[in-house]
């Protein structure tokens, strides 16, 4: 059972017997005494695709779902479809672009430490690696002297993903990028 209190992004919950991941969490700290931390919550229904938005206590709890978990490595993009293949058996998995809704920016090809969610051997969804190694594929030039200073600029990297990074780095350069805050993370 999980509480409310304990949700994070890429969780997976039973709510009336159907599969929920949790997109997003908002805890809202009200400031009066006595009164109760909320949580808003973002799901997605991993059947059908629906969002389901709650406000919820921290001891509401949840069940948690009925999933395997297999390791999988991003093979190739087919028109709107992304194929995914099983590191054990090899076996392939198709998930459509909107089903991988903010995920695609962090696929590039050969892409491994992914975590296929399946259910009856079906894919619901995947779990990202906590960080990708991306290249910057276009930003600004260098200024010099600039690597004391704490400023940043755009760079658009090699999966069309635009963060912002720190001045002194330059175009053909690979960075680590977090999945989960999409924020420049370090070097790679």
């Amino acid at each position: 059972m999980a509480k409310a209190s304990d949700l994070k992004r890429g969780m997976v919950v039973e709510i009336n017997g159907v599969p929920h991941i949790v997109k997003h969490v908002d805890v809202k700290s009200p400031s009066s005494r006595g009164a109760n931390t909320l949580y808003k919550v973002r799901f997605n229904n991993m059947k059908t695709g629906l969002k389901l938005d709650e406000s919820l206590k921290g001891d509401d709890t949840f069940k948690d779902a009925e999933l395997v978990r297999a390791k999988v490595q991003y093979s190739y993009k087919d028109g709107d479809n992304y194929i995914f293949m099983n590191a054990e058996d090899y076996s392939q998995y198709t998930l459509a672009a909107e089903d991988l809704e903010g995920q695609v920016d962090y696929l590039t090809e050969s892409l491994e430490g992914i975590v296929a969610l399946l259910i009856d051997d079906e894919i619901l969804g995947i779990e990202l690696p906590a960080t990708v190694i991306l290249e910057i594929i276009e930003t600004p030039p260098p200024i010099k002297g600039s690597s004391a200073s704490a400023r940043t600029k755009t760079a658009r990297l090699s999966t069309g993903l635009e963060v912002q990074v720190p001045e002194y780095l330059e175009t053909g350069e690979l960075i680590k990028v977090n999945t989960e805050t999409g924020k420049y993370s370090s070097r790679a």
